[in-house]
């Protein structure tokens, strides 16, 4: 069917394919630069990954350095339509020498800045609580060690400040996201004191204030991970309480619960009560796995909810996964493009419609109109999107790659 013919289509339940494009188009995602080489770094001598976090596979290609990585984030934007941010750790931070994580400036992310404005890019920040010698038990801010505490403490001011920084120049607020591996392997004598702790180290990180046109501050729980099996310090629970407190954001990590959990239903929880709503999608497989985002129910189900509030602006959405079994690049364009697909699925749809169905009791119909809607011509809209944001619609982009592949990535030791 051709774009003309699937207007029509949706013109039928009143849905406006071209207000839902413009809609889309301005939807912005955060694209995680730690795929592209494995979440190393450029410290280059820092412990082996630890925190509950694991990268598996060893395809040839991966990024080693700045110019390397920046490269590869250049070639990837050039398959993916609509706005787009990156999202750095501070081990990415381009210094001359060895530079300790609480003595980061913001200098050191100059051509981090430099990059993102020469190619239409903003920039999210995360300071780096996991694979360093200062992670002891695997214990960060909540650690009962007070000199382990100011440490990972003095990191996360130094990374607010430079997160600030990075709004200022530009002109767009960056989000500020503070997660931590903090747990147990085995049951806990003492639940509530690393809490407390945490509670007290998180104070003293938010205490200076900025200002909000620069920097969005969000905390970022998890259920359990590799090492933390039993226990993990910041829970979602413990954060929601705290973002409420605090005046700041709950961020939500689609792989952060329970294999069971909804994780589409906490958004229409959380939105009367937050400003903003800052989302990692990811695809969790069995556990917190990192898997490629795929353009599956789960995904859909995300981003119907985001779509069915009207306020897709309050939604600071990026990525969150890594696979170094497929081709690094590649795996960017596949996740972003199929979360991407998910929003426009979703603004295709006649929520006004099927609310009222629901609120009428008319669940024959609801039914009836859910289903129907997972035939349309969607295709069809998804290529006249791209073609409009001159990208490639199909998978002959990936010949593309393949072509960089050889050329560049192979090359790589």
């Amino acid at each position: 069917m051709n774009f003309k013919d699937a207007i029509l289509s949706y013109q039928k339940f009143g849905i406006d394919v071209n207000k839902a494009i413009e809609i889309v188009k301005d939807i912005p995602i955060s694209i995680h630069c730690w795929q592209g080489d494995d979440i190393t770094g450029f410290e280059h001598h820092h412990t082996s990954l630890s925190g509950g976090i694991q990268v598996t596979g060893d395809y040839p290609g991966k990024a080693r350095n700045f110019d390397e990585l920046k490269n590869d984030i250049r070639q990837a934007i050039k398959y993916i339509p609509g706005k787009k941010r990156i999202n750095l750790h501070a081990i990415y931070a381009v210094t001359e020498g060895f530079i300790e994580r609480d003595e980061l400036k913001p200098e050191h992310f100059d051509k981090w800045i430099d990059f993102a404005l020469e190619n239409n890019l903003k920039i999210d920040f995360n300071p780096t609580f996991f694979s360093h010698q200062m992670v002891k038990n695997n214990l960060t801010l909540s650690s009962p060690d007070s000199e382990v505490r100011s440490f990972w403490i003095r990191h996360a001011k130094a990374c607010r400040n430079i997160a600030t920084y990075i709004g200022k120049k530009q002109q767009s607020p960056c989000l500020f996201n503070v997660w931590i591996p903090d747990g147990m392997k085995d049951v806990p004598a003492d639940r509530l004191g690393p809490r407390l702790r945490l509670k007290e180290s998180l104070d003293e990180i938010f205490s200076d204030h900025f200002d909000s046109a620069h920097i969005i501050d969000s905390v970022e729980s998890k259920v359990f991970g590799i090492g933390l099996e039993s226990y993990t310090v910041g829970s979602h629970e413990f954060y929601m309480n705290y973002a409420k407190e605090k005046n700041i954001n709950c961020l939500i990590d689609s792989g952060h619960f329970h294999p069971t959990e909804n994780v589409a239903d906490k958004i229409s929880s959380l939105i009367p009560f937050n400003k903003f709503i800052a989302f990692h999608i990811t695809r969790a497989v069995r556990w917190d796995s990192d898997h490629v985002v795929l353009f599956d129910d789960t995904t859909k189900e995300i981003a119907r909810e985001i779509m069915a509030t009207g306020k897709p602006e309050r939604f600071l959405i990026g990525l969150d996964y890594f696979d170094a079994t497929i081709n690094r690049v590649a795996s960017w364009i596949i996740g972003t493009r199929n979360f991407q697909k998910a929003l426009l699925y979703a603004a295709l749809m006649p929520f006004d419609q099927m609310k009222s169905l629901q609120d009428n009791a008319d669940f024959t119909a609801l039914l009836v109109l859910q289903e129907e809607m997972k035939t349309m011509p969607f295709s069809s809209v998804w290529e006249a999107y791209c073609e409009q944001q001159n990208i490639i619609s199909d998978f002959q982009w990936y010949e593309e790659i393949k072509i960089y592949e050889k050329s560049i990535l192979s090359k790589r030791r």
